[in-house]
């Protein structure tokens, strides 16, 4: 091994640590080092460096590289993502295989699992990227826990630790995370989350009018979600700004009215844009009304 920890008092983030004597260890973004506090890959070098892997020159060739900050040494690209600590220890964050880009923004999807082991319901997690119907990438979060958890606590407790891009569009709960024989979660075995969503803690309030049924249909089809109450919220259902550009377009049509986009973000629940709705509708029938009538003379 490379880096060592002495633990001293037990917390919930245990860094893996420093160098140990005659090693090296760096944290390194597209070949360049990376302040404190920013996510790298971690490197690790110095006399007790392996020539490399037995009967795999490929592999070896791409993981044991020249040391770009030591000439005429090399180093070893563990695959781990890290940061450094303000102590000058290094905290891991999960692995470079996990990394996915969704919507533009490069994720780690480890930091996210750290961040949900943080709640003290949560005894493990697991955060895998999904394509769904449309063909788009989303993050489905799978939470095992001894009690019944909802979508609406998970974001908010998240969204102390993650910016808003990093919280999954899909919380799934179960009693126990499939694990591999080396006791890893086992990420192939994990269930399809079509119908396995969680809910929010908004109570469920069905659609009592025919607007408000035919928004419900829409917000299913953008979602892909089941059940979808009035009052639940948009974005704890798994909206982004994409998805939201799209609802408008679909209501705008449906509908025939002008809903702009700060709407959805200003009222975001069904239950608020069937009053708009219901609104507009009624100030375009006044002005067909208002242009149907005839001056008479009197």
């Amino acid at each position: 091994f490379s880096l060592t920890y002495s633990i001293q008092t037990v917390s919930d983030r245990i860094p893996i640590g420093k160098p140990i004597s005659n090693s090296t260890a760096y944290i390194i973004n597209r070949n360049q080092l990376v302040p404190i506090g920013v996510v790298g890959e971690i490197c690790v070098g110095g006399d007790g460096l392996a020539r490399g892997y037995l009967n795999q020159p490929e592999l070896t060739a791409e993981k044991f590289v020249d040391n770009p900050f030591v000439p005429g040494q090399r180093m070893y690209r563990t695959g781990d993502m890290g940061r450094w600590l303000p102590d000058g220890n290094i905290e891991f964050m999960g692995r470079k295989d996990e990394q996915v880009k969704i919507r533009g923004y490069r994720i780690e999807l480890g930091e996210i699992e750290n961040a949900l082991m943080q709640h003290p319901a949560i005894a493990n997690a697991a955060v895998v990227a999904k394509t769904n119907a449309e063909g788009e990438k989303e993050m489905v979060a799978y939470i095992a826990s001894g009690e019944p958890l909802n979508a609406t606590t998970l974001m908010a407790h998240l969204t102390q630790y993650l910016p808003a891009y990093m919280v999954p569009a899909h919380f799934v709960q179960l009693e126990t995370l499939p694990l591999t024989a080396n006791g890893k979660v086992d990420r192939k075995k994990l269930p399809d989350p079509q119908g396995l969503d969680i809910g929010t803690a908004t109570p469920y309030m069905p659609p009592s009018n025919e607007t408000e049924e035919k928004l419900v249909e829409i917000w299913h089809e953008i979602l892909g979600k089941e059940k979808i109450g009035i009052n639940d919220n948009f974005f704890d259902l798994g909206g982004h700004s994409l998805k939201a550009t799209q609802l408008i377009s679909k209501i705008n049509m449906v509908f025939g009215v002008g809903i702009s986009i700060q709407i959805i973000f200003q009222e975001p629940t069904i239950a608020h844009i069937a009053q708009r709705i219901a609104f507009i509708q009624t100030q375009n029938k006044q002005k067909e009304d208002m242009g149907d009538m005839q001056e008479v003379e009197i």
